[in-house]
């Protein structure tokens, strides 16, 4: 009976969970966003701050303030170029809207006369306009999301200095709060890792996939160079998903089989190399996390908080596999996220340098 009611217990509190997850996801995504930008400009923050003007050196506040203004003009800059590419998207793709149907039809030539004409009718039923107009109007929502990050982030920049001492309150005991700190610290040391490998390739393959689109005159070129720089954050399906789409691009404008051929095969090859190759050797054994882990997080993420969930799938499941290894009842959990199965232990956490000022 016991444990029946634990199991009930342990249900309600998922689904008690997972509704606040959906209802406040807005917010959630925005919050989660803000602590990884804080995450990431730590560092920056503490280096500001040992800079010696004379004989003073930079005040924290004032290296806040600095890092709060840069992270709010690049955020503001790039939720500003995202609109104004999602409306050249809006309007070229609508100028393309009659040409689409007939195009996708032919590439199921080879199928036969009534597959084409089946594909035809089957496509032309959908509302792709309607479709494009929703986006865009959703994309108005990137602004809103844009100004409560960095407020979220500016309230985290004026708690960090009282984040050592609370978690001692809290805690009570000074050798527990540095563990504590320090498997924050191994946390942030990994996502902060990941991002900046996967910022790095993800701006190289843009480039390269932009340099393609131009050299076959695609009217997108900006907008597929952006859209692979922002896919690519998302693990497998993203570069997928960027592939299928230039290919698509290139093949309703310029209606060339063969020529569309090359391009998949040349984009195709970008994504291959650069996702398959040089970003597990740059990312090494920082990750550790298991690929089919990697799936089912994009999955469930992707059904609770849609596209952005699938942009923080990997820095949650990395935050969740550190901490379950480090706690005794939910290391097996840890055990199935790792890769090899050897999560994070206390070794690794000696490894890391003491960023407790954090």
């Amino acid at each position: 009976m016991q444990r029946i009611r634990t199991v009930t217990q342990i249900i309600i509190a998922f689904a008690v969970a997972l509704f606040l997850l959906v209802q406040a996801r807005f917010l959630l995504i925005s919050l989660a966003t803000a602590i990884i930008l804080f995450s990431l400009t730590s560092d920056a923050i503490n280096s500001i701050a040992r800079v010696r003007l004379g004989p003073m050196r930079i005040p924290n506040w004032l290296a806040s303030i600095v890092a709060l203004a840069l992270i709010s003009a690049a955020l503001l800059s790039l939720s500003a170029v995202i609109l104004s590419q999602a409306n050249t998207v809006l309007s070229t793709t609508l100028a393309y809207t009659d040409r689409a149907p007939e195009a996708i039809a032919a590439m199921f030539t080879w199928l036969g006369p009534d597959a084409e004409q089946a594909v035809l009718g089957s496509v032309a039923t959908l509302d792709v306009a309607g479709y494009l107009r929703a986006l865009a109007g959703q994309a108005g929502n990137i602004m809103q999301g844009t100004v409560l990050v960095i407020l979220f982030v500016g309230f985290l920049f004026a708690e960090r200095i009282w984040f050592t001492t609370k978690l001692e309150s809290l805690f009570g005991d000074a050798a527990k709060a540095e563990k504590v700190g320090r498997i924050i610290s191994s946390i942030i040391h990994r996502v902060n890792y990941y991002l900046f490998v996967k910022t790095l390739v993800s701006v190289v393959t843009g480039l390269m996939v932009y340099a393609v689109a131009r050299l076959f005159d695609l009217d997108l070129a900006g907008a597929l160079g952006i859209l692979t720089f922002l896919l690519n954050y998302i693990p497998s399906i993203g570069s997928i998903v960027a592939t299928v789409l230039v290919a698509l691009v290139a093949f309703v404008q310029l209606a060339d089989g063969p020529l569309t051929l090359a391009i998949f095969v040349i984009v195709g090859a970008i994504q291959f190399v650069n996702g398959n190759i040089i970003d597990p050797m740059l990312m090494g054994r920082a990750l550790r996390v298991s690929s089919f882990g990697i799936i089912i997080s994009l999955a469930f993420w992707a059904a609770v908080w849609g596209i952005p969930g699938m942009f923080l799938a990997v820095p949650i499941m990395v935050a969740m596999m550190i901490v379950c290894s480090h706690v005794p009842g939910l290391r097996p959990v840890a055990v199935l996220l790792s890769r090899e199965g050897l999560p994070e232990t206390e070794s690794d956490l000696d490894t890391l340098p003491d960023q407790r000022s954090r």
